[in-house]
């Protein structure tokens, strides 16, 4: 890889607008950097150290410079006797640099960004799915993706705790793709990452825009709607082609925002025909959903496997990125017919199909409304438990909106901890539960998930009625944070498979 020397990445910083003050740089201005990092625990021989964080003690930039760093960038001066780079934006100074340090990588890759707040994960992995076909048929790699759910670059591949990752970790993912032979990589961008400019220097071939509504509203994150809103639109400064869902709230003024950012737009929508790409004749056929797709230059069927009525939306989404990005039809076709979202929408059931529990990553008020309006569509003569929790001190508004949905459709209510950090689980679920009662008195205040499951299966087995069970937010994650520490934890996954195989077991004659 490239390497850069000091002054290059001083040029850069005043070329963007961030420099506030260099001290001492002059002797130092044509050392090459050999590392860019703001990882005190990361550093090797001539690092130029980036201190980020609000968290971040002197002690730690003392700690790099004994491992080898010889010249920082901050927002602040701090007494380390090293010469340093003052800048005005840390979050963008950060940004910029990395992409510099891994010399661009998403330049040399197709990038795809999937934004909005609810269908991010499945949009994306039905796209990946799509563009793997495409590209096994081409005998090419497959595609890279920054999920929620996980990440792989061809190199590194684990699970995430977050949307998007820091702008340090996006390009050195880039980096791991194009090193690796990827053309291309799929991601979600989340409100977070578009406003602390974690995806400043990240320019989109394809940006997609879901949908809109009220959450990750708190003192930490966003402090009101039209923060959040905004910090969404920003993505388009950077996009090349955006794809924008004409069903979503506030539609009219995104396409404007995009149209005026953004190279291209595209338009898509389930309710009207005035888009560029639109579905029509939908219906069930079992657990699949069959349905038209109207493009430009092609009528087409498709179907999913992946249950819910709503997902078409997403793979409306994914048809139209594929479209532009040239994929034939039938790559679109099978693609989509074999795409799964890991912990989004999965199907679950005892042989004798009396108990269905469904697995998916359902977290705010407008992904609930969605699944749980489904679900009553498409079940309509069984019983909806749910099983759910939300994060503590932060996306407060979840607490009523989830309550409130949960409440109105639920015969049943189990209120169970979600990474809790360093709220108790109790004063979460006591919060949730003044709104679930307002509808009814039927629900449980249970800490853990497994209990829950365990508990809804026995229940379910004695009733006279079928049962399906939501059981959201969490899918196949295996970690739960506490306090500040992601601990492991069985997946809710793994507990479905067990409680389902004992009552298989209870029932096999």
């Amino acid at each position: 890889m490239e390497k850069f020397k000091v002054k290059e990445y001083i040029e850069l910083l005043k070329k963007e607008g961030l420099i506030s003050e260099v001290v001492d740089c002059d002797n130092i201005l044509d050392k090459e950097v050999n590392l860019v990092s703001f990882n005190s625990k990361e550093i090797e021989e001539d690092t130029l150290f980036i201190v980020k964080g609000a968290t971040f003690k002197s002690e730690y930039l003392q700690e790099a410079v004994n491992n080898g760093t010889f010249v920082y960038v901050s927002a602040v001066k701090y007494d380390v006797d090293i010469p340093y780079i003052l800048v005005n934006d840390i979050q963008k100074a950060l940004s910029c640099l990395s992409a510099m340090y891994f010399n661009y990588p998403g330049e040399s890759i197709n990038v795809i960004g999937v934004g909005g707040t609810k269908g991010k994960s499945t949009t994306t992995y039905y796209i990946k799915s799509i563009l793997d076909e495409y590209s096994k048929s081409l005998n090419k790699k497959e595609t890279a993706v920054i999920s929620s759910i996980d990440t792989y670059d061809g190199v590194e591949n684990f699970e995430s705790h977050i949307t998007t990752p820091e702008s340090y970790d996006i390009h050195r993912h880039f980096s791991n793709a194009l090193n690796s032979g990827m053309e291309n990589v799929v991601m979600e961008v989340s409100s977070q990452a578009c406003k602390l400019n974690r995806v400043g220097d990240v320019f989109f071939d394809v940006g997609i825009f879901m949908n809109i509504s009220e959450d990750h509203i708190s003192p930490i994150e966003h402090p009101d709607f039209d923060d959040y809103y905004k910090s969404k639109l920003k993505m388009f400064a950077n996009t090349k082609n955006a794809i924008i869902n004409m069903d979503a709230d506030l539609a009219a003024n995104t396409l404007a925002v995009a149209r005026r950012d953004s190279a291209r737009v595209f338009t898509f929508s389930m309710k009207t025909k005035d888009t560029d790409f639109y579905a029509y004749d939908i219906r069930k056929d079992g657990f699949n959903t069959i349905f038209k797709v109207h493009t430009p230059s092609y009528d087409e069927k498709f179907m999913l496997t992946m249950p819910g009525l709503f997902n078409v939306e997403n793979a409306l989404a994914a048809i139209a990125t594929a479209y532009l990005m040239e994929v034939p039809v039938e790559n679109i076709k099978h693609g989509l017919e074999i795409a799964r979202s890991s912990g989004r929408m999965e199907v679950f059931h005892t042989k004798d199909m009396k108990i269905i529990i469904l697995v998916d990553y359902a977290h705010n008020k407008l992904s609930f409304e969605k699944l749980f309006s489904s679900v009553k569509e498409e079940y309509p003569d069984r019983r909806i438990v749910s099983i759910f929790g939300c994060p503590g001190k932060k996306a407060l508004l979840r607490r009523k909106d989830l309550g409130t949905v949960a409440g109105m459709y639920s015969d049943f209510v189990y209120l169970v901890a979600e990474d809790p950090g360093a709220e108790p689980v109790i004063d979460i679920s006591n919060d949730i539960a003044q709104y679930v009662k307002k509808y009814t008195d039927n629900y449980a205040l249970i800490e853990e998930r497994g209990e829950a499951i365990e508990d809804a299966v026995l229940k379910a087995e004695k009733e006279d009625k079928p049962t399906i069970v939501l059981l959201t937010g969490k899918g196949r994650e295996t970690r739960q944070k506490y306090g500040t520490e992601y601990l492991p934890c069985i997946s809710d996954v793994e507990y479905t498979e067990k409680y389902l195989s004992e009552y298989d077991k209870r029932h096999k004659n």
